[in-house]
């Protein structure tokens, strides 16, 4: 209870300082409506940019199998597939990759049509940036048409194994035709199958499928660059109770300190998650950003977000000593990990090196969790690495908090 007194406090506090409603909502909305603008925001062009990230394709098989996996991989929600000639050389693949040319490089290894029937299957080879949220789209969507390829062959088996019993073939050649016609029809059934379980698009969604919305770059941008600047009210409470002497004289009652920090941290947290759920909403009611197609990937990424943003408040609490410190140590933050993490500019339109750099801040990857929402179309699974990499710098913040904190 003691707790929650103190979180009220501090929110009542925030609330009655008219400089924080400026940070947390006012500017947000008017950055996010700028960057908006010059991106294309409320654009009517009919020009069709394809979202899903690009990767290549060798084929080194040139077997019959290998043109429906390509086919499959087209059809794909997440990625691209991008043809490559059979003699291009590995190091070039690779070079290719590890600039960021393309998200990831497949290699159909001679032999694969062959094995797929058989029970030593061979893999595919994947060339691809480890631990990124990229990569694992790349093996999530590859993954998926690899079963459906499986699955396929499998009915084409079946049928020809029935149909050969109460039907003979005349020859090998009728066989592997009736084999290959199957084959065809059960891909094709993964295009309109008998019984699935989808979601309703509405004609918004329709719409923001056939063309991006800048808002959606725009919105997660200046609602994250903004929660940290909204810090500085939230902040600057421990350090004016340190001040005033109110926090010495709190650690005289029956509140201990691991109480007082996790009071101040509860009503930072609160604060963040409120300017969040108030700024989703306004994004998707008046400028159609999609965070609703995914409501719970968007609950994770806000929830390990409005985290970070609160351990990060707490940090600054801890370390400044005057109402300017709080300023200068929430601003500087502010722009440096907004402009390295994309929250300006998209990650996607810098260099290899920048976009490297970028993924070394907390912003970059609570980009890219809400991206994979509102842009790419992705659910659930796109957010679990960026929701689990916010975590890690939660607790890094949150633990140099408390050492400052027990230390004084």
């Amino acid at each position: 209870m003691r707790i929650l007194n103190l979180a009220l406090n501090d929110l009542l506090q925030i609330i009655r300082d008219w400089k924080s409603f400026l940070f947390l909502l006012i500017m947000p909305v008017i950055f996010t409506l700028v960057f908006g603008f010059a991106f294309g925001g409320f654009d009517t062009g009919d020009e069709e940019v394809d979202p899903r990230l690009p990767v290549g394709f060798v084929d080194q098989d040139q077997e019959q199998i290998s043109p429906v996996l390509f086919a499959l991989l087209k059809k794909s929600d997440a990625i691209r597939p991008v043809t490559f000639e059979e003699d291009t050389t590995l190091e070039e693949l690779e070079r290719i990759v590890a600039e960021d040319e393309l998200a990831a490089m497949i290699i159909v290894p001679d032999g694969y049509s062959e094995s797929l029937p058989t029970d030593q299957k061979l893999k595919l080879i994947i060339i691809q940036k480890e631990a990124t949220s990229a990569g694992a789209t790349v093996q999530n969507g590859v993954q998926a048409a690899v079963n459906r390829l499986t699955n396929s062959i499998s009915a084409a088996q079946f049928s020809t194994m029935i149909q050969a019993q109460f039907n003979p073939f005349g020859s090998q050649t009728d066989q592997d035709a009736y084999f290959d016609g199957s084959l065809e029809n059960a891909v094709a059934s993964w295009d309109a199958p008998p019984f699935t379980l989808i979601s309703t698009q509405t004609g918004a969604e329709e719409e923001r499928a056939e063309q991006p919305n800048a808002f959606s770059h725009s919105s997660p941008g200046m609602m994250v660059q903004f929660a940290i600047a909204g810090l500085i009210g939230a902040a600057g409470i421990l350090v004016i109770e340190r001040k005033s002497g109110s926090l010495q004289r709190l650690l005289t009652t029956a509140i201990s300190r691991t109480e007082i920090l996790i009071g101040h941290f509860l009503a930072m947290f609160l604060m963040v998650l409120i300017q969040f759920t108030i700024l989703i909403g306004f994004a998707a009611i008046f400028l159609d950003v999609g965070y609703f197609d995914a409501p719970l990937a968007t609950i994770l990424v806000t929830l390990t977000t409005a985290l970070f943003v609160a351990s990060m408040g707490m940090l600054i609490g801890t370390l400044a000593k005057s109402e300017e410190q709080v300023i200068m140590y929430s601003l500087i933050p502010m722009f440096i990990l907004s402009g390295l993490g994309g929250a300006w500019v998209p990650l996607e339109f810098t260099s290899p090196t920048f976009r490297t750099v970028g993924h070394f801040t907390p912003v970059a990857w609570a980009m890219d969790g809400f991206q994979n929402i509102v842009m790419r179309g992705m659910g659930l699974e796109s957010v679990l690495m960026p929701a689990a990499i916010l975590l890690g710098f939660t607790a890094a913040c949150f633990g140099l908090a408390v050492w400052r904190f027990e230390y004084e």
